[in-house]
């Protein structure tokens, strides 16, 4: 192999596999929505709040 061939073999093959890597993970999208628990408001009759 050219002396010269191979720097640029190893940084395309870094390149390829950063990019597989980056490619790969997902972004973390956690909520802070408590999405088990019913909103104040459900589960009343409509009018009545009784404050």
């Amino acid at each position: 192999m050219n002396a010269a061939k191979k720097p640029l073999l190893v940084a395309l093959l870094a390149l390829v596999l950063g990019a597989l890597f980056a490619g790969c993970m997902a972004p973390k999208t956690d909520s802070t929505i408590p999405w088990a628990r019913p909103a104040d408001w459900e589960g009343r009759i409509p009018g009545m709040t009784g404050d």
